[in-house]
């Protein structure tokens, strides 16, 4: 009778991304502090939702059009400076429109730090793709994202109250986290991370949008990611506190309490169902997350009161949080340890930021010439659109290959 074997060691999160998750959280609780008072802040001058909406589109729109840079400067001059710089130049901006004096300043100076954004979140993510082991890949995105959806919780509360001593008050507040969180990363990531040299990435194969584009869950995730560009980081972002504002309350807290209520969700989901993609797979997850969310989102803009609208929060926030994990374990499935993946991430972080630009304009411009229910209305059906593509995608976790697997679909032979 043969001595039962012992069970696999359990990989550990390199310390390099525990930084990384701590820096998230601070980000996000500054980054918290914004949304329940921009899109009234831009009203504050004079203007209707769909301007108010420009706004956030605009952040989005330069964080697109500096992702392709951003992937370059990477290749130039390393993650961590460029990490670095973004935070620095965000946090720049973010300080600037606390003294906007006209809407036209407000929109120069949150569009300018679109283009930091897009430098620090391609940074942390090519980061996170190589050095997190591919067992684990589900639960190292699920602690970066609680990281963020954890202090996206405490953030709109928090911001909700300060915009109670005026609108411009959050904003100097982030400015600061964002300072706090460049000087996390400058002190415990003092140089290259511990097996990331600079000559072993220049001589990784890189795979571009073009070599990405034949497998199928790559194709997936960036539906579901235009999906959630729309809903989660344009409409929630730039509609809500407006319909908070409008059908609920014009408390600012309100609209905090909202945000914060979507986070919770998304942070309860991810601690209970962030690793089970490494499990079960990446497709159920993702077209789950998507189902619940785009039903919810559907349902916010019928919502006739104060608890109605914190439940439909929550459910929402619940779906984002089982799809968000699984999609970004897909994308790093994809592009694996052993190539380059700067454009290809690039790419995908261009089709949230896509998304994140038409949602507030379409569903601002809906606001104005029809109704919130409309707007939310078409947002949901985004959402349930982007299943489709999941449904045909291949399963990329390892060792959980569908079985409808070709050789096409396989990273390892289409590239």
């Amino acid at each position: 009778m043969s001595a039962p074997l012992d069970p696999p060691p359990v990989e550990r999160i390199p310390r390099e991304i525990w930084v990384l998750i701590a820096s998230a959280f601070v980000i996000a609780v500054g980054f918290g502090l914004i949304t329940p008072v921009l899109p009234r802040f831009a009203q504050s001058f004079g203007v209707g939702a769909t301007a108010s909406s420009i706004v956030v589109s605009a952040f989005a729109f330069f964080r697109l059009i500096g992702a392709p840079g951003g992937g370059r400067l990477i290749g130039r001059f390393g993650e961590r400076p460029i990490y670095l710089a973004g935070l620095l130049i965000v946090a720049a901006s973010t300080a600037a429109t606390a003294f906007a004096n006209s809407y036209w300043q407000l929109l120069l100076y949150r569009s300018v730090g679109g283009i930091g954004s897009t430098m620090f979140t391609v940074s942390a993510l090519a980061l996170i793709v190589r050095l997190a082991p591919a067992s684990i890949r589900a639960r190292v995105s699920s602690s970066y994202a609680s990281a963020f959806l954890i202090g996206g919780v405490l953030g709109p509360v928090v911001g909700g109250m300060l915009g109670g001593f005026g609108l411009r008050v959050p904003f100097l507040a982030y400015a600061g986290f964002l300072v706090v969180a460049a000087l996390v990363v400058a002190v415990l990531i003092p140089g290259e991370p511990r097996g990331a040299g600079r000559a072993a990435a220049d001589e990784r194969e890189v795979l571009t949008l073009r070599g990405a584009w034949p497998d199928s869950a790559y194709r997936a995730a960036l539906a579901s990611g235009f999906a959630n560009g729309w809903s989660t980081f344009g409409v929630r972002n730039a509609i809500v506190p407006l319909f908070a504002a409008a059908a609920i309350s014009t408390a600012t807290w309100v609209a905090g309490a909202a945000l914060a209520v979507f986070a919770a969700g998304n942070a309860v989901a991810l601690l209970a169902l962030g690793r089970r993609s490494d499990r079960v797979g990446r497709r159920p997850m993702v077209m789950g997350g998507l189902v619940i969310s785009g039903l919810a989102i559907g349902f916010t803009g019928l919502a006739a009161g104060l608890a109605t609208l914190m439940i439909w929060s929550l459910v929402a926030g619940i779906g984002a949080g089982m799809m968000n994990p699984a999609q970004q374990a897909s994308v790093a499935d994809v592009v694996g340890r052993e190539r380059n993946g700067g454009p290809a991430l690039a790419a995908f972080q261009m089709a949230g930021d896509t998304g994140a630009i038409l949602g507030p304009i379409v569903a601002g411009s809906l606001v104005d010439w029809g109704s919130y229910p409309l707007a939310f209305g078409v947002t949901a059906a985004i959402s349930l659109a982007a299943v489709l593509p999941w449904w045909w995608a291949r399963e990329s976790s390892p060792g959980k290959q569908s079985a409808a697997t070709t050789p096409a679909d396989d990273p390892h032979t289409t590239y």
